[in-house]
């Protein structure tokens, strides 16, 4: 009797469909501004094979058929200079569980064009339209739109992408505290780096674009030292809260922290031991370590790889909970 269930749940097994992630790459309209290069992986029938996304390799079904109806969407933004690429291994692990991921590159915040990063005001103005954007392309444009859930939309952000995600979700920064935050911490990266560049002082757009469609929210590293409790208070949708316990970009406890203790209802919050402000990257590849070599350096002793195993898993448990699969 026992080999006969063992047989007949080996037999159940073997019929579960076993998914793997599609992938195209697309421009997104930007009403202010010029189309956004983006991303977007998903669930899919179709079989993967090797192709090269920049200095990356991933395993995708390259133009494949989407699987299934009623998917949950999740929107990537990426830190200061970076790429809609950077994330995509916790893309990966997304869409093999279900999801599709649709990752921006910020225009003027990126590895080729830093005209409007995060030291000009800018910056803050145009990385919420941006996601906003992307959203608005997904539900509206995307050929393969109508296997969206329209409710159930979460976003993931790093560095400056976390900074993203709190406004997208209700977030209402004050751009006036920078100016004393630097006075009382002038060795902080974002600091030194104004000081360099000559940045002159934030000031604030009209107003900050939200998306409250956006149900759920995983935040890693943020640049959090701008938000007040009451700047965070508009903050409606959970969090899962991440920080590297030697973070020197952001250093403990002026943002992650700040954001923690300033949100009413307390996030999940991951303090990951050992790791840096660029674990939440993907693993680095020999050719970005090259280029990159910043983005890829780690303490010693810290295991990106095997972190990401841990990262991904617990980011899929979190949006599996939260947007209700």
């Amino acid at each position: 009797m026992k080999v006969l269930v063992a047989a007949l749940g080996m037999l159940l097994l073997s019929t579960v469909p076993v998914l793997s992630a599609g992938f195209a790459q697309v421009m997104v309209p930007d009403p202010k501004g010029p189309a956004l290069e983006a991303g977007i992986w998903y669930p899919s029938d179709a079989p993967a094979s090797s192709h090269r996304l920049a200095l990356y390799t991933q395993a995708v079904a390259m133009g494949g058929e989407v699987a299934g109806y009623g998917l949950p969407l999740v929107v990537m933004s990426h830190g200061t200079g970076g790429s809609f690429q950077q994330h995509y291994d916790t893309a990966l692990a997304l869409a093999e569980a279900g999801f599709v991921v649709a990752a921006v590159t910020h225009t003027g915040d990126n590895y080729r064009d830093q005209s409007a990063t995060l030291f000009v005001s800018a910056g803050f103005e145009n990385r919420p339209r941006h996601i906003k954007a992307l959203i608005d392309y997904m539900q509206a444009s995307w050929p393969q739109r109508g296997r969206l859930d329209p409710k159930r939309i979460g976003i993931l952000g790093f560095s400056a992408g976390g900074f993203t995600a709190l406004v997208a979700i209700g977030g209402e920064p004050d751009l006036s505290l920078g100016r004393s935050y630097c006075a009382a911490n002038p060795d902080d990266w974002g600091c030194r780096t104004a000081r360099e560049t000559g940045t002159p002082p934030l000031v604030p757009p009209a107003a900050f674009v939200h998306d409250l469609r956006i149900a759920a929210a995983v935040v890693a590293a943020p640049l959090g030292a701008l938000f007040t409790p009451e700047g965070l208070a508009g903050i409606k949708a959970p969090i899962q809260l991440w920080r590297g316990e030697l973070d020197e970009i952001v250093p403990h406890p002026r943002h992650a922290q700040n954001v923690y203790d300033g949100l009413t209802t307390k996030p999940e919050y991951h303090v990951v031991p050992n790791a840096g402000h660029f674990a939440f990257l993907a693993p680095c590849t020999p050719a970005l370590a090259k280029v990159a070599a910043e983005g890829c350096r780690d303490p010693a002793g810290f295991d990106r790889t095997a972190f990401h195993r841990e990262f991904n898993s617990a980011v899929v448990a979190f949006f599996n909970a939260k947007l209700h699969l």
